[in-house]
């Protein structure tokens, strides 16, 4: 493909966005370990579509590589799920690499259409969806906002716009701890680090209402908000997963033993991102039987939703989905997972059983407030 004199002025410039990476990038040692856990690879089967050539192309973009439409494949088929990082005997962090290279390459104005499309739609509504609608149209009770509360739930964009119910259960249920709830959230910012485009105005937007709540503890029920509000806004303030804070207040809600046989998917941020693995399956443990699926904890696969591939490549990320479902257990009565991603992906993906977030279960083994 000829490349355009500006794409090629691109490339160069992009050199500078990829310095700060350049010994993360000279950890590989181009061994191919990544390539056995790929789950981009494991359905593309190209050099270039998995972990170490995605290395290679940014190497090549820092030294001025002028970039095209299969330079952007490479780079945007990565769902960020770290399961290289978690193989990589060189200790190297690829999904980091790859953010770098889409942030140099977006900062120059190239990118796919899904990247742009995330940009825009955040920047005009606040939201991944573009949505108009008010984001608390789930919230039956408005008086439940207060002006001040040590602990908020961070909703999402997917439980606030998709999964409506799956809000409506969690607060229902965090409440009753004191929790609250952020009067104008926005979007975390995940879609647009992931897809290399900034954050900063949603970002600040969010942080402004934490510290005018002066609240101490942020609470996400979403996988990629929990990993984006650890690692992206500044410590001012505990964050913890609904499945952590439901752990350890089990005494409290005293549920109930249902009797159902479920299987727990691993969210790549929340389990290899985040290092969150008991408190989801001691959750639900205390309600019924849990069978482990064939590949779990670190080595979970992916379900294919992250990263941005979900809106830039849907085929493949309902091929990785698919692969994914070839893990679960047979004869349980559901899937049980605590991302919305994961959850939407794996039932478009057609998984013959129930897909479920962990509240859901939760609400049915407790009693109401």
């Amino acid at each position: 493909m000829r490349m355009s004199e500006e794409r090629r002025e691109a490339g160069i410039r992009a050199k500078d966005e990829m310095k700060t990476d350049s010994r993360s990038i000279e950890l590989c040692v181009r061994c191919g370990t990544c390539r056995s856990v790929c789950p981009a690879f494991e359905v593309l089967g190209w050099e270039s579509r998995n972990t170490r050539g995605r290395i290679m192309v940014a190497k090549a973009l820092g030294e001025g590589l002028a970039p095209d439409a299969s330079v952007l494949d490479s780079l945007n088929t990565c769902t960020t799920c770290g399961i290289c990082a978690a193989s990589c005997p060189a200790g190297a962090n690829p999904p980091l690499i790859v953010q770098a290279a889409r942030k140099g390459l977006v900062s120059q104005g190239i990118m796919t259409e899904a990247q742009a499309g995330f940009r825009t739609k955040v920047a005009e509504s606040g939201n991944t969806f573009g949505e108009a609608g008010e984001r608390l149209a789930w919230l039956s009770d408005a008086g439940a906002i207060k002006d001040k509360a040590a602990a908020v739930y961070f909703v999402g964009c997917l439980d606030s716009y998709r999964y409506p119910e799956v809000a409506a259960k969690t607060f229902d249920i965090l409440r009753r701890f004191g929790v609250s709830l952020l009067p104008k959230e926005w979007c975390c910012g995940s879609p647009l680090i992931r897809t290399g485009s900034p954050a900063e105005k949603v970002i600040d937007e969010n942080l402004r209402q934490i510290r005018e709540m002066k609240a101490k503890t942020i609470i996400t029920g979403c996988a990629g908000c929990l990993s984006t509000l650890q690692r992206y806004y500044p410590p001012e303030f505990e964050v913890v997963s609904v499945p952590e804070f439901l752990a350890e207040r089990l005494s409290e809600l005293r549920p109930r033993r249902l009797d159902l046989t479920v299987t727990y998917h691993d969210p790549c941020h929340l389990g290899r991102h985040a290092g969150i693995y008991d408190p989801p399956r001691n959750v639900i443990k205390a309600i019924c039987r849990l069978v482990e699926m064939k590949r779990s904890r670190e080595d979970a696969r992916c379900c294919g939703g992250g990263g941005g591939v979900r809106a830039g490549y849907p085929d493949l990320s309902l091929q990785i989905a698919k692969l994914r479902l070839q893990d679960v257990p047979v004869g349980v009565d559901a899937i049980v997972s605590c991302c919305p991603l994961c959850i939407r992906n794996l039932r478009d993906a057609g998984a013959g059983v129930e897909v479920i977030d962990l509240i859901d279960l939760v609400a049915e083994a407790i009693d109401p407030a």
